[in-house]
């Protein structure tokens, strides 16, 4: 007689909806044993549009974001060896994006560039989301939650960066936004740094939810904007320094 499969190698139940726990765990004990594995207590996070291309010439001239996205990233990540507090060689934090196209590809391919490992959270979904090249293998992921995923999002992030975006991009910021407003993330200095002002004041009226009581002046100073990826690297150089400063200290 056959022996039956044992329940950890019985795919069927493994993908059932019985099953979800398990694999809601694994995609919380998996990556945290990669993180651990790889050292990686500490990440810059960038978000934007998966659209937009290296050097796709259009009309509507998105591919700058893409330009301005890879340039912030590889002055981070080459930062990231200079923090006084990080090892000899050893990267302080890691670059992270969603790992896939767009503004995604464009962070992974800074940190690359730069000679520094760069984490990709990628997302089973039916398009756009293939894996991109530049992102270390030992940190490449793939997750089947997005809940999941935007937990390895924030659980080491020491900042995050917002470049435009569509729903993903707007989903990821308004949850960030929402959790510091509400207390639910205990990362109150933790930087949220929006990409061209402009477009984010033609997008999101944050002044008209002020007149209406929606929300306090003070929510407004959650995130502030910048205009060059120089401008974004010398305003979180000093918190990238301070807040790993502190976490160590602790």
């Amino acid at each position: 007689m056959k022996k039956p499969a044992k329940a950890y190698k019985n795919l069927d139940y493994l993908n059932s909806r019985e099953a979800r726990p398990i694999r809601i765990l694994a995609e919380y004990m998996e990556p945290e044993k990669r993180f651990c594995d790889e050292n990686i207590q500490h990440t810059v996070v960038f978000f934007g549009s998966s659209r937009v291309e290296d050097d796709k010439i259009e009309k509507k001239n998105t591919n700058k974001y893409f330009h301005a996205a890879e340039e912030l990233a590889y002055l981070l990540a080459k930062y990231s060896t200079k923090i006084e507090c990080a090892e000899e060689n050893e990267q302080a934090y890691t670059i992270c994006s969603g790992g896939g196209p767009g503004i995604m590809e464009a962070a992974n391919k800074g940190a690359s560039r730069a000679g520094a490992k760069t984490i990709g959270l990628n997302i089973s979904i039916p398009y756009e989301q293939d894996a991109n090249p530049y992102i270390t293998p030992e940190l490449s992921f793939e997750f089947h939650y997005f809940f999941m995923r935007k937990l390895w999002f924030l659980y080491h992030a020491k900042a995050m960066v917002f470049f435009p975006g569509g729903y993903g991009t707007l989903d990821e910021l308004f949850e960030t936004l929402t959790l510091i407003q509400t207390g639910r993330l205990r990362k109150p200095d933790l930087p949220i740094m929006l990409y061209e002002k402009k477009f984010w004041e033609n997008l999101i009226d944050f002044d008209m939810l002020v007149e209406c009581d929606f929300i306090s002046k003070n929510d407004t100073k959650i995130f502030s904007y910048f205009e060059t990826p120089a401008e974004g690297f010398e305003y979180l150089k000093p918190h990238l320094a301070k807040s790993i400063e502190n976490f160590i200290l602790k």
